[in-house]
């Protein structure tokens, strides 16, 4: 069976042939980096990361480009927040850093290349001043729009027709626009206070002045708008076509309907062969959001949980469905993982043992291991169906148990097969941790020695010994660990 796909496009059931036999090119809709992640957000993150996998365990060579959405007028409302910094750059980093450590707190493959706005702003530009040129778009008052009316197709990723859709954009710019659906490329001038105090926390002081960056264009200083910017970053590291372009359901419209419209309007090329959407995580009957104040984050559900349990959460659900975090979702998980760990583990023991044989055969426990590979296959190839992919790897687990349990005398080449399994279709395409931590993913007795490191450094410099204070700097980068010292004292990151 071949891997098929529900194409959100087309609304069908597709078979899946990237342009090249051998290479995959995925686009991820990155987050906005204005705030902590949370466990939505890595709904998607995770999604997306099984995906890759499987594709390489397929055969195919991924090329994986997440951006970080580090430019946006929620960011720059942020700025002066506690210790966020002063400026929109400051703030961007902070969280971007959060982000990363999170991702890699979650085993996830690295994609090839993280783009963020602010340093594609030229690559934007020239792609605004294309569609200028084609007649798509056009200046008002030093912002440039997209003029929805010249693009024949607009509406057909979300199955919409133009005079239905409701109008884009800020309520100072309608006046602005030809067409109320026209959506900015190019803003003029920095965020305006009243944009800031839709998206300042309360207790703040309000911004009496536009902030954020702004660059020079050719219709004055700005900033890009915010769907231009996934079009012009997906280009330049991938080109013009991409195979699959993996977001959020709910940014089907407007994001994804207007990166189509503008990609395909500039290039005259298809933007992306395979639009897939994970659903939402709700909680309390609405979508996990920042926005709401309704989340767990990223950290602290790895504290809580663990890598593995949030990894066994997230595979309970196939990519496209909703899906509910609740306490009892979350037991589910934890008793899920523990019973393949346990598996697992059984087998290696016992394989590892002096009553595993080269001449003992339970024709049940190898015919398992075959069963579990085919359905394993099948179900992910059924447009990724962890659920019944994982199903299948609790049916090895079984057969292990039931092997270990009654056996005098241990089948060595099914119980070696059988690890292998975990290994391969748990380990390698769902991310789990069989044979110990995940690679890069319980990273807290790491984080608790590097800390307990740097607060030998900095009683070092204390004490005056800058060239020790200085070695150990050196030997933590050594080992991949990046040092940054600031007047609120040191932090770090895992590179």
């Amino acid at each position: 069976m071949t891997l098929s796909v529900t194409n959100t496009l087309t609304g069908e059931r597709e078979e899946f042939e990237p342009q090249d036999d051998d290479d995959v090119l995925l686009y991820v809709c990155g987050l906005t980096v204005s705030d902590d992640a949370h466990l939505g957000h890595a709904r998607l993150w995770m999604h997306a990361d099984v995906m890759h996998r499987w594709l390489e365990h397929e055969g195919y060579t991924v090329h994986h480009v997440e951006n970080f959405t580090d430019v946006n007028e929620k960011i720059a409302a942020r700025i002066g927040e506690d210790e966020l910094g002063e400026s929109e750059p400051a703030v961007a980093r902070h969280f971007t850093d959060h982000v990363i450590r999170d991702m890699r707190g979650l085993n996830l493959k690295r994609a090839e290349v993280y783009p963020r706005v602010s340093e594609h702003v030229p690559q934007i530009i020239d792609l605004v001043e294309t569609l200028v040129e084609r007649g798509h778009a056009y200046e008002s008052n030093g912002s440039v729009y997209f003029d929805v009316t010249t693009f024949e197709e607009y509406g057909k990723l979300s199955n919409q027709q133009v005079e239905e859709m409701e109008a884009q954009g800020e309520a100072d710019e309608r006046a602005e626009k030809r067409h109320p659906a026209d959506f900015a490329l190019w803003k003029a001038g920095a965020v305006s206070p009243d944009a800031v105090a839709e998206h300042r926390h309360e207790g703040l002081d309000p911004v009496d002045d536009p902030c954020g960056e702004t660059w020079d264009s050719p219709w004055g200083e700005g900033r890009p708008g915010w769907h231009i910017e996934c079009s012009a970053m997906s280009m330049t590291h991938l080109g013009e076509t991409i195979d699959v372009h993996v977001g959020g359901r709910d940014l089907v419209f407007p994001h994804h309907e207007n990166e189509v419209a503008q990609s395909e309007a500039a290039t005259g090329q298809t933007f992306a062969r395979y639009w897939l959407h994970v659903g939402l995580l709700q909680m309390d009957e609405d979508k996990m959001s920042s926005s709401l104040g309704n989340f767990f984050t990223v950290s602290d559900a790895l504290e809580e949980f663990g890598v593995d349990v949030i990894r066994t959460f997230y595979l309970s659900t196939g990519y496209r469905a909703e899906q509910t975090f609740s306490d009892e979702a979350m037991a589910e998980a934890e008793e899920r993982w523990d019973r393949l760990e346990r598996a697992y583990e059984a087998a290696v023991e016992a394989c590892d043992s002096p009553d595993a044989y080269a001449t003992v055969t339970d024709d049940d426990l190898r015919d398992a291991v075959e069963t579990t590979r085919e359905e394993f296959r099948e179900a992910m190839n059924d447009d990724f169906n962890v659920r019944e992919a994982m199903a299948a790897l609790i049916e090895l687990a079984r057969a292990v148990n039931t092997h270990v349990g009654d056996a005098d005398e241990y089948d060595y080449r099914g119980l070696r097969e059988a690890a292998e399994a975990f290994e391969d279709l748990g380990g390698d395409v769902f991310g789990l941790g069989f044979g110990g931590p995940a690679d890069g993913g319980d990273v807290t007795v790491a984080e608790d020695l590097v800390t307990l490191l740097l607060d030998v450094r900095e009683t070092e410099r204390e004490a005056g010994n800058y060239d020790r204070a200085d070695e150990l700097r050196d030997e933590l980068e050594a080992l991949g660990v990046e040092v940054q010292d600031s007047d609120d004292g040191p932090s770090f990151r895992f590179e």
